[in-house]
C-alpha cells in the first residue's frame, strides 16, 4: 500500500517499565490503564500514580519538527496543565519516533482520568490524535477493630 500522508500514531498507552535495548529496540513491560489506591480515609487522598507514558508515531510522508500536546482531564472534566514535547519526524516512511516519558502524575479522586494526545508540525496544524484512559479506582480499607487482651490462663 503506497503511503499518501502522514504522521500516522502506531501506540500511545501507559505502562509499568521501558527498556531500551542496545540494538535501539524499545521493549515495554505491563501495559496499565487501571490503578487502585487502598487507603483507610472516606475520600481519597492526594495519590501520585508512577508509570510511563509512550507515545510512538511512523513518518510517513511528513518530514520536519512538531510538538506532542498531552492534556490531562479528571474525572469531573477540568484541563489540566498541558505537558508538550518536541519530536522530529524523518528518514524513511516507516521511521519511527515518539515519546517516553516516565511521569508522576497527582490524583485525588477516582473515576477515569483521559489523556488527549495532540500533534502540530510545520504546515500540520494541531490536531487531536487520540485520547488514552487512567482510571483510579479507590478502595476503602476498614480499619482493624482493637480486640481487648485475652485474660492470663491461670494453671
Amino acid at each position: 500500500m503506497p503511503v499518501t500522508g502522514g504522521p500516522y500514531l502506531v501506540a500511545a498507552f501507559f505502562c509499568d517499565r521501558v527498556l531500551r535495548e542496545q540494538d535501539g529496540v524499545v521493549s515495554v513491560i505491563r501495559i496499565v490503564d487501571r490503578w487502585t489506591v487502598n487507603g483507610p480515609a472516606e475520600s481519597m487522598p492526594l495519590t501520585v500514580l508512577q508509570t510511563n507514558l509512550v507515545i510512538l508515531f511512523k513518518s510517513g510522508l511528513y518530514r520536519g519538527t512538531g510538538q506532542i500536546t498531552i492534556t490531562p482531564i479528571s474525572p469531573s472534566n477540568a484541563r489540566m496543565e498541558p505537558i508538550v514535547l518536541p519530536i522530529v519526524f524523518g528518514g524513511d516512511d516507516d521511521a519511527g519516533t515518539g515519546a517516553i516519558l516516565p511521569i508522576g502524575f497527582p490524583v485525588q479522586g477516582d473515576g477515569p482520568y483521559w489523556f488527549e494526545i495532540s500533534l502540530a508540525g510545520q504546515g500540520l496544524p494541531a490536531y487531536l490524535v487520540t485520547c488514552i484512559p487512567m482510571r483510579v479506582v479507590y478502595l476503602r480499607i476498614a480499619p482493624t477493630p482493637l480486640r481487648p487482651p485475652r485474660p492470663a490462663e491461670q494453671g
